[in-house]
């Protein structure tokens, strides 16, 4: 309650700052911004509802009076702070465009924005694809030699926290405290980066001492104080396990980057070669049992073929003479492991 009447006044305040005598609604993303932010924002929004009603006036129904901006207006509208520098636009038609959009609704802005002319792109000069990659691996290392192993699931994420090669100069409690401290920092970081949703289970290396479980936890509330998406914790429970859920804002990283692979479904496992052959002899006694033909054609990934010459060349042979055909077989490098078909001529 003490903080909803501090967002109120402060409201208020910006209200009657920007001569404004409507009423707002103060949304979750306000919490921890001060009076100014909330003058930029009503000033903003006040330079928005002008231009409809102007086009309003002069439109004939049907006609589109607004619509959301496109993806650079609104990193421009809502990720640009006090603390930014500037904005580098390498397009010379968005810089264009964005700098438009800046003179009309966010003048204070405009001076930030410049056109890149670099030989080397953005994303290589400043490394973003690097961390992009980083950002949708399973493994991330940290500075120490530690690293975190985040899985995604339906129901959860889990995120398990690993020594790695880092063994440090103290003791092991000691070890082990500074490892879940570093990690406790760079789990907020990947939180905000992947935006992960739903229930985050984090499981931190074991420690005895109560005090340093308090320490870790305070880092770790005090990185996720940094999201602008609303996280809640729990202490350790008698699991050792710390459980967070954080509020799904829009998709993860993962979703809006990658699909799921089409030989394994994205279960990231498939059949092993052997398997798949024994898969292929099933197939063939099938067919043999149900057609009549003179000879049958295997058509596999190169690992199951040379699987089928190998080691199985025995067992191959063994089912040409129960089917008294030959088999031939051939490769197909566009095809998954798992995936073969069986022909008959």
């Amino acid at each position: 309650e003490d903080t909803r009447e501090i967002l109120k006044g402060q409201a208020q305040d910006a209200l009657a700052e920007v001569g404004l005598t409507c009423g707002v609604i103060v949304r979750t993303a306000g919490h921890d911004h001060d009076q100014g932010d909330f003058v930029d924002d009503l000033k903003y929004l006040k330079r928005v509802w002008s231009e409809i009603c102007e086009a309003q006036k002069a439109a004939t129904p049907p006609s589109l009076l607004f619509e959301d901006l496109p993806l650079t207006h609104r990193l421009v509208r809502d990720q640009i702070r006090r603390d930014t520098d500037r904005v580098l636009v390498d397009s010379q038609e968005t810089f264009q465009k964005l700098n438009e959009f800046a003179q009309k609704f966010m003048p204070d802005v405009a001076p930030l924005l410049t056109h890149y002319t670099g030989s080397h792109p953005l994303f290589s000069l400043y490394r973003v694809e690097d961390e992009l990659e980083k950002a949708l691996g399973r493994t991330v290392e940290l500075k120490s030699g530690a690293y975190l192993v985040i899985d995604h699931t339906e129901a959860m994420t889990t995120i398990d926290v690993n020594t790695g090669r880092f063994v440090g100069a103290h003791t092991l409690e000691q070890t082990v405290f500074r490892t879940n401290l570093e990690a406790a920092v760079a789990i907020g970081r990947q939180l905000r980066l992947r935006n992960l949703g739903g229930i985050v289970v984090v499981d931190f290396i074991d420690m005895e001492d109560p005090e340093h479980q308090r320490q870790v936890l305070r880092t770790l509330e005090r990185t996720l104080d940094e999201d602008p998406v609303k996280t809640r914790v729990t202490g350790f429970n008698e699991m050792g396990l710390v459980v967070l859920t954080r509020k799904r804002s829009r998709e993860s990283l993962a979703d809006m980057l990658q699909e799921s692979c089409p030989h394994c479904r994205g279960t990231g496992k498939v059949k092993t070669a052997e398997t798949v052959c024994y898969d292929i002899f099933r197939a063939i006694l099938r067919e043999a049992r149900a057609y009549g033909a003179e000879q049958t054609t295997v058509i596999a990934a190169p690992s199951v073929v040379d699987r089928l010459i190998d080691e199985e060349s025995d067992a191959l042979a063994d089912l040409e003479a129960f089917i008294h055909r030959p088999i031939r077989l051939q490769v197909d490098s566009s095809f998954g492991q798992d995936r073969f078909e069986v022909v008959l001529s």
